[in-house]
């Protein structure tokens, strides 16, 4: 583990932490999920400890294994119910609408600029998270992108016309409408029922979530077009709990979640794709197990024009009119640049 920065830091204020060690209740994002597996529990329960030199103790869980509903976890975050948590931007946005914005579809075909947008989309999320739930933001780490498990033969963007399809989030349910599809609300434990069933016939989640959830059970094509963005994963501390940390174990927090926890997620992001797919479709090694035969359907030039065209003429004005002028004026101008996409205003 690369601790030499936050053991460094850590040894160097051992003189200004307090004598009794700091208790953090921690609630994680799904437990059966490679973020959480890979990234998270490790960072929690061994990196930071160590590298507070003892000075931070934790205690961890995850929202799936306490029960809680998705859209519950940050207003308990502000209510102080636990001190950190983290799950997925878009279970957030019924209480913050201008919280869509950290995930546009479409606009991220590759990690790199998925984090590029993250990052640019930093100072407006810390700004959400500040007036709606409370909290501090320390960390913005990402799912798979979000793409398409279909339980019925589809060929493109256009095969999707006509079918009831589970969205992962606000801006995708309506970008499938416009489409021509239905978009179905299920929560992600659900799927594999609902798919099996017959009461919707494709869903979006990242790669990986369905390989390791076995949604390749009951779906039969994969279409990679990244229709859900990449899902980000927000890590935020209740403020009241973060302003009583000294200034020491803030800074210790927020240098250490940077290069041991975000960092690493990125950096695996484009190559656990690929991975993912191989898993999913056989089209290549599948080095987490057994390869599964799902039909590998990849997107062309006229779907992504068509993407494209409904992204700026329906989903993101639509957005901006439900946000409000201000926060899509800000968002052209922080996180627009950085993607070369712009919201018309009036």
């Amino acid at each position: 583990m690369k601790l030499k920065l936050a053991s460094a830091l850590a040894l160097t204020t051992t003189l200004a932490l307090p004598a009794q060690a700091e208790m953090l209740s921690v609630v994680g994002s799904w437990s059966n999920l490679p973020l959480h597996r890979n990234f998270e529990a490790p960072f929690w329960t061994e990196i930071l400890p160590e590298a507070s030199d003892g000075a931070l103790e934790i205690a961890m869980t995850t929202h799936n294994e306490m029960g809680l509903g998705v859209g519950d976890v940050f207003n308990l975050l502000a209510d102080g119910v636990y001190d950190v948590a983290m799950t997925v931007g878009d279970y957030a946005v019924a209480d913050a609408p201008e919280l869509e914005a950290l995930d546009v579809p479409l606009i991220a075909m590759d990690a790199d600029t998925a984090r590029a947008k993250s990052e640019a989309s930093r100072p407006m999320v810390q700004d959400i998270f500040r007036n709606r739930f409370n909290s501090h933001v320390l960390a913005i780490a990402p799912y798979p992108p979000q793409i398409v498990f279909c339980n019925t033969e589809v060929t493109g963007l256009d095969s999707l016309q006509g079918l009831k399809v589970r969205g992962s989030g606000r801006m995708t349910a309506q970008f499938l409408e416009a489409l021509g599809a239905e978009g179905v609300n299920v929560d992600f434990g659900e799927v594999p029922g609902a798919l099996q069933r017959g009461a919707i016939d494709c869903a979006v989640t990242g790669a990986g979530s369905g390989y390791n959830a076995g949604w390749w059970e009951v779906s039969t094509h994969l279409l990679t077009l990244p229709l859900g963005g990449w899902d980000p994963v927000v890590t935020a501390i209740n403020l009241d709990r973060w302003n009583s940390l000294s200034p020491e174990l803030q800074e210790l927090i927020e240098t250490t979640i940077r290069t041991e926890f975000e960092d690493p997620a990125w950096a695996v992001a484009q190559g656990g794709l690929i991975d993912d797919i191989a898993c999913l479709t056989g089209n290549g090694e599948c080095p987490y197990g057994e390869a599964r035969d799902m039909v590998l359907v990849e997107a062309n030039e006229a779907d992504l024009e068509r993407a494209t065209e409904i992204l700026l003429t329906r989903v993101l004005p639509d957005w901006a009119n439900r946000a409000g002028h201000d926060w899509a004026a800000r968002w052209n101008e922080e996180v627009g640049q950085v993607v070369s996409v712009t919201i018309p205003l009036d």
